[in-house]
């Protein structure tokens, strides 16, 4: 599921953003922020690292768990290693050194890298959800990986609206029905 930011959310972490999220191994949930790219390349971050260099996107900023370690969104059809979270179909949260050099090293460019992730204990985001303070779409491969995330929150803002709206007349009649 993809979460986007209600445009009163006033933690300036979250501000405007639009997050990938899925159940965590521990009954919370883990994701990324798709829409925050960094202006470091994977090989700024790793210079001795030779196959950091074929890593075409820029590093994004996750999220505000574990600043300093490195995570990726692996485009694949299996898991790309141990310390993997299946997101959805073809789409796997890497968490481990070892899997994401894997990953780098073989398919660079089949995957997006982050700095940082955001991690939810059981029952926080379907309270935050609850609260109005996330609107979730459902998410798409191209969506997730797209190249310019400049506006991908309006966008999809817009689009959870229209949801919303078209929903609503549905939950009235059927209210109404009764």
């Amino acid at each position: 599921m993809l979460l986007v930011a209600h445009p009163a959310f006033r933690d300036l972490e979250y501000r405007q953003t639009v997050l990938i999220a899925a159940p965590a191994p521990n009954g919370g949930h883990v994701g990324v922020i798709l829409n925050r790219p960094t202006r470091r390349s994977l090989a700024s971050l790793f210079p001795e690292h030779e196959p950091s260099k074929k890593v075409i996107d820029p590093v994004y900023y996750g999220g505000p768990f574990s600043r300093g370690a490195l995570v990726a969104l692996v485009h694949s059809d299996n898991a790309p290693g141990a310390g993997s979270v299946p997101l959805m179909k073809h789409l796997y949260l890497a968490f481990r050194a070892n899997t994401i050099d894997h990953v780098i090293e073989t398919t660079p460019n089949e995957a997006r890298y982050f700095v940082g992730y955001v991690g939810w204990r059981p029952g926080e985001l379907k309270s935050e959800i609850d609260r109005g303070l996330w609107s979730v779409v459902d998410a798409d491969l191209d969506m997730i990986f797209r190249k310019d995330t400049e506006g991908m929150w309006e966008e999809l803002l817009q689009a959870s609206r229209r949801i919303r709206a078209d929903v609503a007349p549905a939950r009235h009649l059927a209210a109404v029905a009764r």
